[in-house]
């Protein structure tokens, strides 16, 4: 960071753009892509037939009969998402076609190699991530009447669900990033009144986090344990982990998609000092590697700030150790409610599973939700242990009187 200039206003020391964050949208892409450029047809076709292709079977068959095309071609950051998008989808649902029971070893190479071409060039895994669920709305996704995915997968109306409250919360936590950059702005700067009062905001959007995590009761909204968001990491469904054909002779595991890679929690977590166990740092710190590198970066910066904890304990001011532990429960909070969701939503749905009475669906996928999910969630994590776990290390975040 330079030294001021001399202007009226020293420039925040987390500039947003430097991070690919948006004022407006935060963490999520602003005007996401429907249609990749016509050479990559072949892909955007299978996509939009998902549904049908793996309730009728015939996925695999599309798949294999798909031409081999570079990534390369591909420009900016957007068809890069919509791409990854697209491969994600086809990847999750050429394994899971038949089910856990039906699951493959060999990802072909005409699907491999170009999804891994993509996610070297984002940095991402080749896996469905946090990252492509925050992708993944239509560019009126802001007017909540219009909410739509891009692509569906059987169960398209709970999928749908999970992943718009998904969007909502991202879109909810907006001001709570602005409150970041201005909290970090007021201790360099020694202003109380400054940080007081962001302090006061991201308590605020931690809170319509919540409220908007609470729209997944709506009936419009409600999902279902859904196969395809699965990993092939410490699943029994695919111990050995998935070849990519191409690519490397050796498995390779990834986790799935899973609140854990939000970089809005980890933000948090690092501005408000929240030391997690052992185990759930670990598997955190794991987590920021599916995350695009500018926001994973973010993260980073925000830990090399000067501690907001440290400051405000020294500073002795009550209004600001109130406001502070106001962040904090809040933000304990949300996790409690994190908890309820994934309680009736996934843990409930894969006992179900487990025991043979899953409601029947629009194909394997659909029908059968993963008993692994039971015990361990979406991004192969023991999940109820790990959720409480950070919910708790975060309560004991607050500052004693």
């Amino acid at each position: 960071m330079e030294p001021g200039d001399g202007a009226e206003e020293t420039p925040l020391p987390l500039a947003l753009a430097r991070f690919q964050l948006s004022e407006e949208y935060g963490f999520l892409l602003p005007h996401p892509l429907t249609e990749l450029p016509a050479p990559y047809g072949p892909w955007m076709e299978i996509a939009h037939d998902l549904p049908q292709l793996i309730a009728s079977h015939r996925l695999r068959s599309h798949v294999h009969q798909m031409p081999q095309l570079s990534a390369r071609h591909l420009r900016g950051r957007e068809e890069l998402h919509l791409a990854h998008l697209v491969l994600s989808f086809i990847t999750m649902g050429y394994l899971w076609q038949e089910g856990e029971e039906g699951t493959v070893k060999v990802l072909p190479q005409n699907l491999a190699v170009p999804f891994w071409e993509v996610s070297q060039a984002l940095g991402l895994p080749p896996i469905l991530c946090h990252a492509d669920f925050v992708a993944l709305v239509t560019p009126v996704w802001p007017l909540h009447r219009n909410l739509d995915t891009i692509i569906s997968l059987p169960g398209a109306e709970s999928l749908r669900g999970f992943i718009l409250v998904t969007l909502l919360v991202e879109k909810a936590a907006v001001p709570g990033i602005k409150a970041i950059v201005q909290a970090i702005h007021a201790i360099l700067q020694l202003d109380h009144e400054t940080l007081h009062k962001a302090l006061q905001e991201l308590a605020e959007a931690i809170g319509d986090m919540t409220k908007a995590l609470a729209r997944m009761h709506a009936p419009r909204y409600q999902p279902d344990c859904s196969v395809s968001l699965c990993s092939w990491k410490d699943n029994p469904a695919m111990p050995g982990g998935l070849v990519y054909e191409g690519v490397s002779d050796e498995p390779l595991a990834y986790s799935g998609g899973s609140a854990a890679q939000s970089t809005v929690l980890h933000a948090f977590d690092e501005l408000l000092g929240i030391r997690h166990s052992e185990e759930s740092s670990a598997f955190l710190r794991r987590m920021r590697q599916y995350m695009p590198p500018p926001h994973r970066a973010f993260v980073e910066e925000i830990r090399r700030a000067p501690p907001l904890r440290q400051h405000v304990l020294s500073s002795g001011d009550a209004r600001l150790r109130a406001a502070f532990n106001r962040c904090v429960c809040a933000l304990a909070d949300f996790r409690s409610y994190h908890i309820t969701i994934v309680t009736k939503y996934i843990a409930v749905a894969a006992a179900k599973a487990k025991a043979g009475r899953a409601e029947p669906g629009d194909g394997p996928a659909a029908g059968k939700p993963p008993s692994a999910l039971e015990t361990k969630g979406t991004g192969g994590s023991h999940i109820f242990s790990f959720l409480k776990s950070v919910r708790d290390t975060t309560r004991e975040g607050v500052i004693s009187a």
